[in-house]
């Protein structure tokens, strides 16, 4: 496990729209270990791994950016008000630290009069100004904080922290192209999408540009491994990578589903079935791509999925590494 990269990774800021920093550090860590390296339009990172010629077009992506919250506007005493950046749970951003691109931290809080779960609209970021225009001057309207980087280990397998979603398939994709070691007869177009939390706005795009063959995209899961939770799901924490059969965005291609449990048996690769009754991947608009692409989804275990505490196996994480690897290479 090469957990440099990895931290460098997570705790790069990178909100929807903003994922320049992260680029950057998947740039630094794929130079020189793939045939072409480029950013687009949108702002995806795109490498790609030409192959011999007789084998498929293969797409990856994994999105960069991760929630946040955008200053609307800041009042008379400092306080910034805000509006979500993709789907943030208020009450998991109360008493939190937050970051922006520029350095300003702050902590987030709700007004004392709210009973109960706060709506984003009710929350305020406190960056310990005394004034509008001290608080103004300081960041601007528009400017994005996101929950302040810090990586956890919790035992000796499991790691926390933000972003993880999805930051940790950034990881995997970027991980598997650097273990490869030969050339393969696919030709693999890893995209490194942006804006995947506020509408898959850059898979979107890039998928159309690329006319893949097939598509996996590679994201974080809900686990059903917790107290009370409410939605049933078999998913667990160290029960191996999870192969995705459906979510809302998307049924998955049934030949890629067998290509990877078949690829999975045969090399020892420990998996899980995931059936996600919510949520979406960048898997959605790649299947959906121009005449259709045979589509499938890796996904990541994940507890307390967008907060401050995303917690994931590394065993798992490694499976998913080793799948990859597999898929890229049959």
């Amino acid at each position: 496990m090469n957990m440099q990269l990895l931290e460098k990774i997570l705790t790069a800021y990178g909100p929807s729209g903003h994922e320049g920093r992260v680029a950057e550090v998947i740039r630094e860590a794929l130079d020189g270990h793939v045939d072409e390296i480029r950013t687009d339009v949108m702002g995806n990172l795109i490498a790609v791994r030409h192959g011999d010629g007789t084998g498929r077009r293969i797409m990856l992506s994994a999105h960069m950016d991760h929630i946040g919250l955008a200053v609307t506007d800041a009042d008379k005493h400092g306080y910034l008000r805000v509006c979500s950046v993709g789907g943030v749970d208020a009450g998991t951003m109360v008493s939190g630290h937050v970051v922006f691109e520029n350095g300003v931290c702050g902590v987030v809080f709700a007004e004392e009069k709210i009973k109960g779960t706060p709506k984003v609209s009710e929350l305020y970021v406190d960056i310990g100004a005394q004034s509008r225009e001290e608080a103004l001057d300081r960041v601007s309207i528009g400017d994005m904080c996101v929950m302040k980087p810090r990586v956890t280990r919790l035992g000796e397998h499991r790691l926390a922290s933000p972003a993880m979603d999805d930051r940790i398939s950034c990881y995997i994709q970027a991980q598997a192209l650097l273990e490869l070691s030969e050339k393969t007869k696919n030709e693999i177009i890893a995209v490194f999408s942006v804006q995947e939390e506020v509408g898959v706005a850059g898979a979107s795009t890039a998928a159309y540009a690329a006319r893949p063959d097939m598509g996996i995209a590679i994201d974080v899961t809900g686990t059903g491994d917790v107290p009370e939770v409410e939605t049933k799901l078999s998913v667990e924490l160290g029960k191996g990578a999870a192969i995705k059969i459906m979510d809302r965005s998307l049924i998955c291609t049934p030949s890629v589903v067998e290509l990877m449990e078949r690829l999975a048996a045969e090399n020892g690769i420990p998996t899980q079935r995931e059936v996600l009754p919510f949520g979406g991947t960048d898997a959605g608009p790649m299947q959906k791509s121009r005449g259709g692409v045979a589509t499938g989804v890796i996904s990541v275990p994940c507890r307390y999925i967008h907060s401050e505490a995303e917690t994931v196996d590394l065993r798992d994480v490694q499976a998913c590494v080793d799948l990859l690897k597999a898929c890229l290479t049959a």
